[in-house]
């Protein structure tokens, strides 16, 4: 990644036009991916905060809200709990899930019956947090209930496999398994997280590279719960020596009812 203007390389370029300049990607990518334990703590930290707004959804989130109330009150309490900044909030609403997971908050009112989501990309010292959580206004329908509950199983699958050594390619493999052939198939589930909102590896299955103890992951699988209507559960992990280090606060194993 350059990071500086174009204008700015092409200037240091002119000015050491005796050098030859090389391609280090590869070299700094492989870097990034691995983390130190000072930056596995900075992740942590606004992980930490991230899950701490979440846990104050009661009080946020309710009935006849505006969505774009809901994602405002969201980002103030991700504020008040220590972010320094939030420049990623996406999500969405809709009864047994939402249209699609990237999109903007609009002025359509919460309902009765309704899945809600929210995804931030808080981010404090330089570092982001990534994570998702859902939750039901007023009632949960069963396909809702029974889509959450199979993302959650597949994101225990994914924690129980996670290993050094394992490919980011097997590793999607095991969550698609879990959440059923093709329903899973809708993007990548899961990627690195660190400086950059989302860094390689990506869990998609082409992605061979091997996991390594230090990287910082997401796990988020995601599958379609009716036509047109789709549910996402995301986590964030260290891998370790051993078992993964779960560093955002586990989500609930049944949908929560608001």
């Amino acid at each position: 990644m350059l990071r500086m203007p174009l204008s700015d390389f092409e200037r240091l370029r002119r000015a050491l036009r005796s050098a030859e300049l090389v391609d280090a990607t590869p070299i700094i990518q492989a870097l990034r991916m691995v983390k130190s334990p000072a930056e596995i703590e900075k992740i942590a930290r606004i992980c930490a905060i991230a899950s701490a707004a979440f846990a104050e959804a009661p009080g946020l989130f309710a009935k006849g809200q505006r969505l774009d109330d809901a994602f405002r009150a969201f980002r103030i309490e991700l504020l008040r709990q220590g972010a320094e900044d939030v420049p990623y909030l996406v999500g969405g609403a809709g009864p047994d899930g939402y249209d699609d997971v990237i999109s903007p908050a609009g002025s359509q009112k919460l309902k009765h019956g309704d899945v809600l989501m929210l995804d931030t990309g808080a981010r404090r010292q330089g570092y982001f947090c990534d994570f998702d959580r859902n939750f039901a206004i007023g009632r949960a329908s069963d396909a809702a209930r029974k889509a959450y509950a199979k993302l959650c199983w597949a994101s225990d699958a994914a924690l129980g496999a996670v290993r050094p050594g394992l490919r980011c390619c097997d590793l999607y493999e095991i969550m698609v398994r879990e959440i059923g052939g093709d329903d899973g198939d809708v993007g990548r589930l899961g990627h690195g997280l660190g400086l950059q909102l989302t860094e390689p590896p990506s869990i998609v299955p082409f992605d061979e590279t091997l996991l390594e103890p230090g990287m910082v992951i997401t796990l988020e699988p995601s599958m379609q719960v009716v036509p047109g209507k789709v549910m996402v559960h995301e986590e964030v992990i260290v891998v370790r020596d051993g078992p993964p280090e779960l560093i955002s606060q586990r989500a609930p194993a049944e949908l929560p009812v608001l």
